[in-house]
């Protein structure tokens, strides 16, 4: 994983904002309004407006779907990439494609409109993503490894704490940052469909009331909630995958 400074985050801002200028000035049209519009409704949003609460709404619906969908996932993901098992691989590829978001109407009148409805939605999308892509890391691990910890006796808890798990953790924090952005984008669908809290709602609100400036704050928030994720992660496997590092 390449290290990143401070500059390689500036350089990667101001080619955003080049570009955003570049954009509004092309379109010319109140529903993209320009950068420094859009950084106004963004910091009177949280300072005077409701931003700070929607945003905490969001963030509590991402970040447990997000933990539960990890508790339930890698286990599945680790146990069918390291047994193989014919019936469950089956089940999941049958399931996975399954456009899960189309069940928001059955999950709101099964669960009601509270957070745990937009919960259960985001976890039902990503269980199945992190459980893919665990499976196909735990599968890739060399045979060579195994064999030597069977060699020593190891049994099958043993491979799993030493071999199967570490080698597959590179492959988790993969899954992890390939559901923020899925996790982000679920968390808008759900947010606008019978809810009055949550960034979603922000942006929808704004976008029927023609508020574009507001409307950009809330898709701001939404981008900044998913860096913070994605910076959190990097730092995390860096911590726990010393050893990833070293192999790239």
């Amino acid at each position: 994983m390449a290290k990143r400074h401070w500059y390689h985050y500036a350089i990667a801002l101001a080619i955003m904002a080049v570009g955003w200028e570049a954009l509004a000035i092309g379109i010319d049209k109140p529903v993209f309004p320009r950068l420094a519009d859009a950084m106004t409704a963004f910091v009177t949003a949280f300072s005077d407006g409701p931003m700070l609460q929607h945003f905490g709404t969001s963030l509590f619906r991402v970040t447990a779907a997000t933990v539960i969908s990890l508790v339930l996932g890698v286990p599945l993901g680790l146990y069918l990439g390291r047994t193989g098992g014919a019936i469950g691989n089956v089940l999941v590829y049958l399931s996975h494609p399954i456009p899960k978001v189309v069940f928001l109407p059955v999950i709101i009148v099964a669960m009601g409109i509270g957070d745990w409805s937009k919960i259960f939605l985001i976890t039902l999308v990503l269980f199945f993503q992190i459980v893919v892509t665990v499976k196909d890391a735990a599968a890739g691990v060399g045979r060579g490894l195994i064999r030597s910890v069977q060699s020593l006796g190891g049994g099958e808890w043993h491979i799993f704490r030493h071999v199967i798990f570490p080698a597959s953790l590179p492959g988790i924090f993969t899954a992890l940052r390939l559901s923020t952005g899925t996790a982000v984008a679920v968390l808008f669908f759900a947010e606008t469909y019978a809810t009055k809290l949550g960034l979603g709602a922000l942006v929808w609100d704004a976008w029927s009331m023609r508020q574009y400036g507001l409307m950009f704050a809330g898709v701001m928030a939404m981008a900044l909630m998913g860096f913070g994720f994605y910076v959190l992660l990097d730092w995390v496997e860096r911590l726990v995958c010393p050893w990833a590092d070293a192999q790239r």
